[in-house]
């Protein structure tokens, strides 16, 4: 396991999250059980590996961690998505952006340019280019925003 295939897990049980509505704790017991995992290789290489100790931690840590700050990740993805509503971004774009300023915001042991370019390499691999341009746009716009806050 590494910490990008983590990473796109956590996006995974992050979106599966906005359709179900579970809590995070019952999404991560759920989507990591052993025997819905195995099903789940089949389909995706991502899921080869199951996650434990560091990693299924941070995956338990960021989709809490998103979960518990939505309202506010999202309202950071309106602000710099000038001309869209957040309800008519792709769920998928949503999530990596939440996970990624989440990252940005609340993880300090992720840099910056690490969170941005793993949620663009994910929304590329999973929405296509154009998506991976739109996620880099906004999360850029949210850096510089940072960088600005901070000077």
């Amino acid at each position: 396991m590494t910490r990008a295939n983590a990473r796109e897990l956590a996006v995974h049980l992050i979106y599966s999250q906005g359709f179900t509505g579970e809590e995070p704790d019952v999404v991560v017991a759920t989507r990591l059980e052993e025997e819905y995992y195995k099903l789940l290789s089949e389909e995706n290489e991502v899921y080869n590996e199951l996650p434990s100790g560091p990693f299924r931690a941070y995956i338990e840590q960021v989709v809490a961690g998103v979960a518990n700050r939505l309202d506010t990740l999202n309202a950071e993805i309106q602000k710099f998505s000038i001309d869209w509503d957040v309800s008519r971004i792709s769920r998928l774009a949503r999530s990596v952006m939440q996970l990624a300023i989440f990252e940005i915001l609340y993880m300090k042991d992720v840099p910056t340019g690490v969170a941005i370019s793993e949620a663009v390499r994910i929304a590329k691999k999973y929405d296509g280019d154009d998506t991976g341009s739109f996620v880099n746009g906004i999360l850029g716009s949210f850096a510089r925003s940072l960088n600005t806050e901070e000077a």
